[in-house]
């Protein structure tokens, strides 16, 4: 095989060309993304097939091939909606309302083109390090398992959570008639806030807990006293409280107000370093997994950047986790299993630890050590932070300058004075909130954490492709990936549809889950606008019959998360770990 690097490039997929065919929710966002990092492509795609398709090529590579499917054998999901019932994504969106409910912008299908884009590009770095991958595989439904693994590894813990589950949540509503989401990490400031706005004590100290876990939970049972508080006072009222307080608001953004600010800029950036001679990286056997031979130093918390890390391990790195002195806290918070969160475990299961106090200059010295010999330092911390520290890209390419220094960050520095960077925040923010809302709902953000889980496996993406890039130039790149580019793929669709001046919203009652009997079950985008009669008298199992046998496709929708891992439709897809931890198997297959 012909070297694939070349000097010149400044993307990492310049001289490839791509030919892609299937489902448009799928595959336009994996074309999209390969047309950003360089590829051409000189056919139109076609939707022909139910499953995905695309070929990818150039120089210096041999062909590779992906494919994508919604599900395997019969019962599983077809298309968004189905697969939103049986991953367990409607049941975890729904805690807020105390029964399944479906997102109505194309999650699944986004975070499954994602997945595919990192399958092609953890291919191509294989290759140029020696490996033989020719051909990926994802799969939607398993795609959908992934985005609720944190859930899915809690409800099948050995204890119960640390605060209720229980319909309820933000966002808030002024005396104005505005939208608002509440943000702090500090329960001095939650306090300060609402007692300036006159709320009553033992609401303020009942409402802390589920407000503090609503990111772990998808629920905030707050009481309502709170909600009654904000309503008599006016939003320059709130925001004053806000400030005095320490605490954050937003208003609910539009879509109309983030498309008329949107400058379409990629969701990531890649930024070489200065020319050196190239230096390649450890070779890498032909049956060996594409990183293999790769070290990954990840200072990441909550859970964007600890998931990009945790899948770039099951690409092969060598994952090492900067902790701080005595362990990541969140390694004890409930549910558990074996003593350890099963949240937690998640997002962090067969990473190496080390305890490192980064504010001292001994700590610092030992990071940089550490960054010698790693290939990749990914961090998620406050915006200025790294600087703060000395820890910046700048300088530890000092210490190593072939490294892929990789940021997952909230705003990646693209727009004025953003609040807080945190999930609901940021879903604020963007028009989040009323993309997954259909028409006449009023707009909310998912409590799911949608963006922490698309902008980790985001961050994946952007750091295979700054690996590749290294390869290719011998140069070390700063890359940065964001959870508002994760919000940019997202809501990509309800935008296109504005500028063409259609609603950008869906229909009312878009992807509402039909109670049976003894359950739910979901239809098929296609054939859900008229939804059938009756169905609430059926059992389960005999309101599917009715449905296929009228020719709807339609699946039950998954309420016990715990129970995927028994569920037929899954079989392969789930195990557990040695913790007991409920996990999932790895969601590529690359031959």
């Amino acid at each position: 095989m012909a070297s694939p690097v070349r000097n010149q490039t400044d993307r990492p997929l310049d001289t490839l060309s791509f030919e892609a065919s299937g489902p448009p929710t799928i595959m336009g966002v994996v074309a999209d993304h390969l047309r950003r990092l360089g590829a051409r492509t000189d056919t139109a795609m076609s939707a022909a097939s139910a499953a995905g398709h695309l070929s990818l090529e150039g120089a210096g590579f041999v062909p590779v091939d992906a494919s994508v499917r919604w599900s395997e054998g019969q019962g599983g999901p077809v298309d968004e909606a189905t697969a939103q019932a049986a991953g367990g994504i409607m049941a975890v969106h729904g805690r807020r309302h105390g029964a399944p409910r479906g997102i109505a912008a194309d999650f699944v299908s986004t975070a499954t083109a994602v997945l595919t884009v990192q399958g092609l590009l953890a291919a191509l770095l294989g290759q140029a390090r020696g490996g033989t991958t020719r051909r990926v595989t994802t799969r939607a439904d398993h795609a959908a398992l992934l985005t609720v693994s944190q859930y899915l590894a809690a409800e099948g813990a050995d204890d119960g959570e640390a605060t209720e589950l229980a319909p309820g949540g933000p966002p808030f509503t002024s005396a104005d008639n505005v939208h608002f989401e509440l943000e702090t990490l500090d329960p001095g400031a939650w306090a300060a806030f609402w007692r300036e706005l006159g709320a009553p004590a033992e609401a303020i100290r009942a409402g802390w807990r589920p407000f503090q876990f609503r990111y772990a939970t998808a629920c905030a049972p707050i009481p309502e006293a709170l909600h009654r508080t904000a309503g008599r006072r006016s939003w320059p009222a709130l925001r004053a409280a806000a400030d005095s307080s320490g605490a954050q608001v937003c208003r609910l953004r539009t879509l109309r107000e983030r498309a008329a600010e949107d400058t379409g800029a990629p969701p990531w950036s890649l930024r070489p370093g200065p020319s050196m001679s190239h230096r390649p990286s450890p070779a890498t056997p032909p049956a060996s997994l594409p990183l293999a031979g790769l070290t990954v130093l990840e200072a990441g918390r909550r859970i964007q950047g600890p998931l990009a890390a945790h899948m770039l391990g099951l690409l092969g790195a060598d994952v090492i986790r900067v902790e701080p002195p005595g362990g990541d806290p969140l390694r004890g918070m409930p549910p558990t299993c074996s003593g350890v969160s099963a949240r937690w475990l998640a997002l962090n299961r067969g990473k190496r630890a080390v305890e490192i106090d980064i504010k001292a200059e001994s700590g610092r010295r030992q990071l940089l050590d550490l960054v010698s010999d790693a290939d990749v330092f990914l961090h998620n911390w406050a915006p200025g932070k790294a600087a703060e520290l000395g820890l910046d890209s700048e300088d530890l390419a000092r210490v190593r300058p072939s490294l892929v220094y990789a940021y997952t960050s909230g705003w990646a520095g693209r727009l004025r004075t953003p609040p807080m960077g945190t999930d609901f925040m940021v879903q604020a923010r963007t028009g989040v909130g009323e993309a997954v809302r259909p028409e006449g709902e009023v707009p909310a953000p998912s409590l799911m954490t949608l963006l922490d889980v698309l902008g980790g496996m985001l961050g994946t993406e952007t750091v295979l492709a700054a690996l590749l890039l290294r390869e290719r130039t011998g140069r070390g790149v700063r890359a940065e990936s964001s959870l508002l580019g994760a919000a940019d793929v997202l809501t990509a669709p309800a935008l296109s549809r504005l500028a063409e001046g259609r609603e950008p919203r869906r229909r009312p009652g878009f992807r509402r889950p039909l109670r049976t009997a003894d359950g739910w079950v979901a239809v098929a985008d296609e054939r859900a606008a008229e939804p059938p009669a009756g169905l609430g008298e059926l059992p389960t199992g005999e309101a599917l019959a009715s449905l296929t046998g009228r020719g709807i496709p339609a699946v039950a929708v998954t309420t016990a998360l715990a129970r995927i891992a028994d569920d037929p439709r899954f079989a392969g897809l789930v195990g557990s770990d040695d913790h007991g931890a409920l996990a999932l198997t790895t969601p590529w297959s690359l031959t």
